[in-house]
């Protein structure tokens, strides 16, 4: 490994040193959610895809509770009831 490779891998351990696990599922929290509402409508509508970004937000965010500030957690559960009743709705649409 070449000088400046040690370096680069030195600074991305001391990054990952400083991540909280925290931090990191609310990050996925938002990208999830973000995906799973392009899947319920328009050209990129997946409601399989749609479905299973609801399923994943309903098993996370009850993990966060006591680690993130509780609006966080009041935020996700409210886009998780958002997504649902969209879901439903797109369902109803195909039928």
């Amino acid at each position: 490994m070449s000088e400046d490779e040690q370096k680069i891998v030195e600074e991305l351990q001391a990054e990952l040193a400083k991540l909280k696990v925290s931090d990191l599922l609310l990050q996925t929290l938002y990208t999830v959610s973000s995906l799973g509402y392009h899947r319920l409508s328009g050209e990129t509508k997946d409601l399989e895809q749609a479905k299973l970004a609801i399923e994943a937000l309903k098993a996370l965010v009850p993990v966060l509770q006591g680690s993130v500030p509780e609006e966080a957690v009041r935020d996700f559960q409210q886009v998780v009831a958002n997504m649902q009743l969209a879901y439903a709705a797109a369902v109803t649409e195909e039928n």
